[in-house]
């Protein structure tokens, strides 16, 4: 059973990425920012950014796994080689002192995927 995300469900191209910043819809809370656009590859791909200054790079790096594990492991994600039309684009920027600890970026990120990606 695969454990992580596989390299297409990752947003790494500049232009992908400068589209979702221009594009997209943002909305904010519990110390994060989700953006997100539709992208009609059938699957959701996922971009996470820690901001300036979140700390070391140890703290980034846990914080971008994180996210990625509860991004894997939602229940209403379109996975890849699905057939849903609404596959979005996601970028997640987290904001430094905010998202301390695992059950609050789980509740935050779930929430917002929740009520504003996948309605």
């Amino acid at each position: 059973m695969r454990r992580s995300l596989i390299k297409s469900e990752i947003i790494r191209k500049k232009d992908d990425i400068d589209r979702i910043f221009k594009e997209g819809k943002s909305v904010s809370a519990f110390g994060m920012r989700l953006i997100f656009l539709d992208n009609n590859l059938g699957f959701d791909r996922l971009l996470v950014v820690p901001a300036r200054h979140f700390g070391t790079s140890v703290e980034r790096n846990k914080a971008r796994r994180r996210a990625k594990e509860i991004f894997r492991n939602h229940p209403k994600r379109h996975p890849f080689g699905s057939e849903y039309a609404s596959s979005k684009d996601i970028a997640l920027i987290m904001y430094p002192g905010k998202v301390s600890s695992f059950s609050v970026l789980e509740s935050g990120f779930s929430d917002l995927l929740d009520r504003y990606c996948w309605k």
